[in-house]
């Protein structure tokens, strides 16, 4: 069993292994690179990629990237291709083909093949000298000193600098084709991801709670409404419009320095010129707000009327911090 100081040596060796590796990869960037990538960018086809062992993770988790970003993607494994993935393969697609070695058996069985179909093969391989290499249109050079496996032998640098150089690809096309925070919206409507760039603050309000008062409404009246509504607070309205609110707060500090509640009216108690946002706000956008000016509560308004109002719990509900 390793001490606790060895094994904290190794994960840091291990580290600075890896983050080495990654920022020498410029050095190793060519022509084929940016040839690569407005290739793909000027094809009507997919972008294939394939690979073998932990380099077909890789490949996978590229093409997870790819599509997120508005390239068209598809993973073909490199053993299934010839027993008939490479069906998968059509007119004008790409294939990014993964391999360290750029030697392994299953790529060079599988590049005579898709050679046949006339697609443009991008390899990315530590490799220069390689099969791979030599039978690719692009090479992008994924070279490393050494894996972060103390034996120099399980796939670890290599299969980050791979990662790596997928991701550039990724990014280079996304920026190429104006992929925007909208278009990524719409790639991930789901999870957090999504809320922050979708949901909308018309959605997640509660419209059965809308606290409202009056200037001249008094103060049974308007601890009534705060205490129904349960957000802590109730917006004065003048012709439909927000033009104060009164928070719980409000109310314990008119307790601790008044004795006297009969004349106090909803606008003696209001804060003025609230915070007001459209309900078509995002509710990301809204969470900032309230953090920056330090409240809870804010009030939502459509076409300038009072809609609502909106609670930092509703928000955090739904897993936007």
């Amino acid at each position: 069993m390793k001490s606790k100081d060895n094994i904290l040596k190794i994960a840091k060796d291990s580290f600075v292994n890896q983050g080495n590796a990654i920022l020498n990869l410029h050095k190793y960037l060519t022509a084929d690179f940016e040839n690569a990538i407005r290739k793909i960018h000027s094809s009507s086809g997919r972008v294939i990629v394939s690979g073998i062992g932990k380099s077909a993770i890789i490949g996978s988790k590229i093409v997870a990237t790819l599509n997120s970003t508005g390239t068209p993607s598809i993973f073909m494994h490199a053993a299934e291709a010839i027993h008939g993935d490479l069906g998968i393969i059509q007119n004008d697609d790409i294939i990014i083909l993964l391999s360290k070695s750029g030697n392994t058996a299953e790529i060079k069985n599988l590049i005579p093949f898709i050679k046949q179909r006339n697609v443009n093969i991008i390899s990315i391989s530590s490799e220069p000298n390689s099969y791979l290499a030599k039978n690719s249109d692009y090479f992008l050079n994924s070279h490393i000193e050494k894996e972060a496996c103390l034996n120099n032998l399980a796939p670890t640098t290599s299969t980050t600098a791979q990662l790596v150089i997928g991701d550039a690809i990724a990014i280079c096309l996304s920026q190429i084709n104006g992929f925007n925070k909208n278009d990524f919206a719409k790639h991930h409507p789901g999870g957090i991801l999504g809320k922050k760039l979708y949901l909308k603050v018309d959605e997640i309000i509660n419209k059965n709670l809308k606290p409202q008062l009056l200037e001249s409404d008094d103060f049974k009246t308007t601890i009534d409404v705060i205490s129904k509504n349960l957000l802590g607070a109730a917006v004065v309205v003048k012709n439909n419009k927000p033009i104060g609110i009164i928070t719980d707060g409000d109310i314990r500090r008119i307790f601790s320095n008044e004795s006297n509640f009969n004349n106090i009216l909803a606008k003696d108690l209001m804060s003025k010129d609230p915070f007001i946002i459209d309900s078509k706000t995002l509710a990301s956008t809204a969470l900032s707000i309230m953090n920056k000016n330090k409240i809870t509560q804010i009030v939502v308004t459509e076409d300038n009327v009072y809609s609502g109002l909106i609670h930092l719990h509703n928000i955090l509900n739904e897993g936007l911090f």
